[in-house]
């Protein structure tokens, strides 16, 4: 499979799995997993043609590791990012002293007055280090990088994950955790 078309499928993956799995009918459980025989063959039906191998080969590549597979790689899940009601188990965790979060300026005005909300996912996103933060804020445009002050937010009693793919989570940050 070429990048093209792996990348296609991956952004496929991301939208039933994260966001629209009613788009192919396809079942996820309350944690997220999705048996993967249905999801080939409900994604076949939708024309999107993909094989067992050609899915092992997209969880294992994907340079964000958005996918996550059960033990017995008879289930399949987004690591993180949903918009639609799931659980995901994750265990609260003491975050490193700071934490990046990659925006667009655009957004800078409503993030100095609100602080970063989840907005339609289940929580804020952001990375141990500034390239990671850099390479999602590139995605809309010019990064800008802020720094949020984790560490003091956990003594003041935020709540922090950490998703199975390295990415730090919380419900929300108020502008008083933010560097600029």
């Amino acid at each position: 499979m070429n990048e093209k078309e792996r990348n296609r499928i991956s952004r496929f993956l991301s939208l039933v799995l994260r966001h629209k799995p009613d788009e192919i009918d396809l079942r996820l459980d309350e944690h997220g997993w999705a048996d993967v025989g249905d999801l080939i063959a409900k994604s076949i039906v939708a024309g999107k043609v993909f094989t067992s191998q050609d899915l092992e080969e997209i969880v294992a590549a994907n340079d964000k590791q958005r996918f996550a597979y059960n033990e017995d790689r008879s289930k399949i899940r987004a690591n993180q990012g949903h918009s639609i009601d799931v659980e995901l188990q994750l265990e609260a965790k003491d975050p490193p002293e700071q934490l990046f979060h990659g925006t667009v300026e655009r957004f800078l005005p409503a993030i100095r007055v609100k602080g970063l909300l989840k907005m339609n996912r289940h929580h804020v996103h952001m990375s141990h280090d500034r390239a990671t933060a850099e390479k999602v804020g590139e995605r809309r445009g010019e990064a800008i990088i802020l720094t949020v002050r984790s560490e003091e937010m956990n003594k003041d009693g935020f709540t922090f994950y950490l998703s199975d793919n390295g990415v730090w989570l919380t419900e929300h940050v108020p502008v008083k955790y933010i560097n600029f």
